[in-house]
């Protein structure tokens, strides 16, 4: 027997009404909102709300709100620098800049590659090893007490440029114009960043020290100054050194000279050192 037709559609009715009611289909029971009125209302309220955030507290003052809401000072981009900030920055780029075109050493397909192995050969003439080695056998081998009053000193000296070289490195810690590792010896001579260049420092004290205190002819005075040069330089062409890191090194060299002239130990002295390393205490007189 057929079903009533109007029974079906109220059953029909009753039955999407209640599907409508789940809570899956809440959601389709809303009626649509106007999309610009919406937004506008949100905007509304957002705004209330940084309004009411941005509302100072009873006990706070403006001052107060002010350095709450001042950036940090490495946020904050410096629109006015001083003359000095542009002049220091403009000299440490042509630095950095002409070191990097003199590193011509630097690897065996640069430009003078070929040299490399020549000029590392210079600079190793400068290394505080090299030295501090020489001037140890020059000593066992002196007999004169004037022979070893100078060796002495001159021994004092490079000790005393290695550990202030080393000591402002590692202050500063500036890195060399190329990404280069230091070697082993540089490692021992604790010559491991770029500024001051060390071997600029030992070369012009060595030079100062040797033309104040040997009796040498005019071509060997001006060869000796020559090896000074070229051996400051020669870091530069290996790419270990900026051209100011050469200038300071020779300037600090200098400085070493001038301490160790006012602090020089006299013979007697040297003579107790000496006894004190040779563990031969009978000898001193």
């Amino acid at each position: 027997m057929p079903l009533n037709p109007s029974r079906s559609r109220a059953k029909d009715r009753s039955g999407s009404s209640s599907v409508m009611g789940w809570p899956e289909f809440l959601s389709l029971n809303v009626p649509p909102r106007n999309n610009r009125a919406w937004r506008r209302s949100g905007q509304s309220r957002s705004q209330q709300n940084q309004q009411s955030e941005n509302l100072p507290e009873p006990g706070e003052s403006m001052k107060e709100r002010r350095e709450a809401t001042r950036l940090p000072d490495e946020d904050c981009m410096l629109l006015n620098p001083s003359f000095r900030g542009i002049a220091i920055n403009s000299l440490l780029a042509i630095d950095i800049c002409l070191s990097k075109r003199l590193g011509v050493c630097v690897h065996t397909t640069s430009s003078w590659g070929s040299m490399r192995s020549a000029v590392t050969l210079l600079a190793l003439t400068g290394h505080g090893i090299t030295w501090i080695c020489g001037t140890l056998v020059c000593l066992t081998q002196s007999n004169t007490l004037a022979g070893q009053e100078v060796l002495i000193n001159l021994l004092i000296a490079l000790i005393l440029d290695v550990l202030t070289v080393a000591g402002v490195q590692k202050l500063v810690r500036r890195k060399g114009p190329w990404d280069i590792n230091p070697g082993f010896l540089d490692y021992v001579a604790l010559d491991t960043y770029s500024f001051p260049a060390a071997h600029a420092s030992r070369a012009a004290m060595v030079s100062k020290f040797l033309l104040s205190h040997l009796v040498l002819a005019v071509p060997l005075r001006v060869l000796l100054v020559l090896w000074a040069v070229l051996v400051g330089l020669s870091r530069v062409l290996l790419g270990q050194h900026h051209l100011t890191d050469m200038a300071c090194g020779f300037a600090l060299g200098f400085l070493h000279f001038s301490l160790m002239e006012t602090v020089w130990l006299s013979s007697g002295a040297c003579q107790t050192l000496i006894s004190i390393g040779t563990f031969s205490w009978g000898s001193v007189r």
